[in-house]
């Protein structure tokens, strides 16, 4: 069966409040939960970046039909995941190195994507348009501008995307649970989510070298300036490198923030202020400078760049503020005027959980909230949902709308600290208010033959 040829599901909004918890604010859910996907239904994969994360979505995409291809611009990444593949498959997918002559493989239907960040978005938006449905590692973007198109080639095609922010499906429900909590008016009506992330490593600089010969190093770069190879660019180093993702802010900040803009009633909307400070290894100016274009990039030492340290303040209009930083706990924790919770991937602690828990109706409740949050279905793993979505024609738990406007608050972050100064953000017009250096930094400049357009 072909994942196209579906008419678009309707949505349906509901706002029902909930007794104990007090929940009431509106939810989209789908008419009908849609059955999981199995192996005999026979979905065309197309998994493209095969390395780590990337290999592991693109197994799982494929155990809901079969892998019928295979792109990693490093042969020797495709090679060690066709080898995984032969576990789980008889028969062998077409392997590629250009995702373009990938895309046009006939038998494709679905296709996930796990390259580095700043190859995320030519990908998806070509995918799109090709047809296909998609899964996409986080974060979906490494510009802001960027996202601006993917929302509107998503509404253009109307293809099913889910990004792969797993935390709205998995670990126990706890990030579910957390969402409902916050957003039931239990812990007051003026909320601030904090998210600890982590610190970005530092390091360099480091020696160029030759690339591999299973490599195309120029086809890697991309968009992003050409520079002399080292180990340390790619892979999984890329994170530390602004050329090409946004280090801990978009790695772990895109799946935090994400919760913590969702928890307090943001996830359509985006800040209106933002302000704070950050530590980067090569110093703020330089690392402007190189990221702006106004120096080349071989001025700057060869090293990691990211911000390594930061404490950064985002204000919502009429819908609370968000902090993230980079210590000491991983995770995020939601207060407001009535009391305190914190989650991560291991727990989900505080009070109010304590008082839901010892109340039969209150948990019941809760876990009914959790899936009208989940679109009106249980929750499931986070590949199945976006299957389910692919076979049902509706939107997945994690779409690119929601998500552009999570990671554009991670992306403002990062301009914010870059720039040294306050910011002031129209979440309607996506542009900053009066400061055309800040505007200036929505988009890049992109290399060519390989800029999005």
């Amino acid at each position: 069966m072909s994942g196209r040829g579906f008419g678009r599901r309707d949505f349906l909004k509901t706002s029902a409040g909930l007794g104990a918890l007090g929940l009431a604010a509106p939810y989209l859910w789908t008419s009908g939960q849609a059955r999981a996907q199995s192996a005999n239904d026979g979905f065309g994969v197309l998994a493209i970046g095969v390395r780590g994360r990337g290999g592991g979505v693109g197994l799982s995409a494929g155990s809901f039909g079969r892998l019928v291809a295979v792109c990693d611009i490093d042969t020797s990444s495709s090679e060690k995941f066709v080898e995984k593949l032969q576990k789980q498959q008889e028969t062998q997918p077409e392997v590629y190195k250009d995702y373009r002559k990938a895309l046009e493989q006939k038998d494709v239907d679905l296709v996930t994507i796990g390259t580095p960040d700043h190859w995320h978005t030519a990908i998806l938006i070509a995918a799109m348009r090709a047809g296909k449905d998609v899964y996409c590692e986080k974060p979906m973007t490494l510009t802001i501008d960027e996202g601006k198109k993917i929302c509107q080639t998503a509404k253009e095609t109307g293809r099913v995307v889910q990004v792969g922010t797993q935390q709205r499906s998995e670990y126990n429900r706890m990030f579910l649970k957390a969402v409902a909590i916050a957003r039931s008016g239990r812990l007051g009506k003026t909320l601030t989510a904090t998210c600890s992330i982590g610190a970005s490593p530092t390091g360099g600089p480091f020696d160029s070298a030759d690339p591999p010969a299973t490599l195309d190093w120029d086809f890697w770069l991309g968009q992003a300036p050409a520079v002399p190879y080292c180990p340390q660019r790619c892979h999984g180093n890329f994170r530390w490198w602004l050329e090409y993702s946004g280090g801990k802010m978009t790695d772990w900040g895109a799946h935090h923030v994400d919760i913590a803009q969702w928890a307090i009633g943001g996830e359509n909307t985006g800040p209106v202020e933002i302000e704070g400070e950050g530590e980067f290894p090569q110093g703020r100016e330089a690392t402007l400078a190189m990221l702006t274009g106004k120096i080349p990039p071989g001025e700057l030492a060869n090293g990691y760049n990211t911000a390594v340290h930061f404490n950064i303040r985002l204000k919502f209009a009429g819908a609370g503020t968000i902090i993230v930083r980079h210590g000491p706990d991983n995770g995020v924790l939601i207060e407001g005027e009535r009391g305190r919770i914190f989650v991560s991937r291991g727990k989900l602690t505080g009070a109010p959980v304590e008082e839901i828990e010892a109340s039969e109706n209150d948990t019941a409740s809760l876990d009914q909230e959790v899936v009208r949050l989940y679109h009106g279905s249980e929750p499931t793993r986070h590949m199945e949902n976006f299957i389910n979505s692919v076979k049902a024609r509706s939107t997945p738990v994690s779409d690119v709308f929601t998500h552009h406007r999570s990671v554009s608050s991670c992306h403002l972050a990062n301009i914010a600290i870059l720039l040294g100064r306050k910011l002031q953000w129209d979440p309607v017009a996506e542009d900053f208010v009066g400061d055309p250096e800040a505007s200036s930094m929505v988009s890049r400049r992109q290399r060519e033959p390989y800029g999005i357009g």
